[in-house]
């Protein structure tokens, strides 16, 4: 698959092994939890270096990571995640600006619903710490669903259906970009192991106002 069109790209052994233990020291004080949103994190920007230099060949050099999570998942944490479109934007504060709604706070972190345009120039890097194989709940996309602008949720199973689906697999070090507003979806691991993965969302660009991004 092509970032064009398909909204999803394998970029194999983006990470070298050293580079990957640098990166498990600075998240190994995380709790271990389905889904960690990190506030920002001393040495992490420096450590995602890679990630971006592979954003800045797609957007040029003003990409910059601006949100990032962790995904734990393992045979004490194996949950699975439904068809859907990520939709919101975390910022370092509310500040009530035009076209920007469902403001929620997550884990102490302000998010917001921003418009569809700013989600479709956004670029998300999934850095595997851990290999997933097939059997290891590997990310799911709809492939071509980037194109389709915001999804209604009434509309999204057969969406899937009508485009079918694609598996992520991937080696320890790899980076597997899509689109943002891509339809995705994660499964039950049927042989669960522990599958970590760094997400990273990257933007080129500044929020409206005084809006900031919350960065990494």
């Amino acid at each position: 698959m092509k970032l064009d069109p398909d909204g999803a790209q394998l970029f194999p052994a983006a990470f070298t092994p050293a580079q990957i233990d640098a990166l498990e020291t600075i998240l190994a004080a995380l709790p271990g939890r389905p889904g960690t949103r990190l506030e920002p994190l001393p040495g992490l920007e420096e450590a995602v270096q890679p990630a971006t230099a592979i954003a800045a060949s797609i957007f040029g050099p003003d990409a910059r990571p601006v949100r990032a999570t962790l995904f734990d998942k393992s045979p004490a944490r194996n949950w699975a995640l439904g068809w859907h479109q990520d939709r919101t934007i975390a910022v370092r504060a509310r500040i009530d600006t035009p076209g920007f709604d469902g403001w929620t706070v997550k884990a102490g972190i302000h998010h917001a619903i921003p418009p569809f345009e700013i989600l479709a120039r956004m670029l998300t890097l999934r850095i595997h710490i851990d290999p997933v194989c097939p059997d290891n709940a590997p990310l799911l996309i709809v492939p071509g669903s980037h194109r389709l602008d915001r999804i209604a949720e009434r509309e999204i199973t057969a969406v899937a259906a009508r485009l079918g689906q694609a598996s992520c697999p991937a080696d320890q070090g790899d980076i597997w970009a899509y689109a943002t507003p891509i339809l995705h979806a994660s499964a039950r691991a049927r042989a669960p192991t522990r599958r970590r993965v760094l997400q990273l969302l990257y933007s080129a660009e500044d929020l409206p106002g005084a809006l900031e991004w919350l960065g990494v």
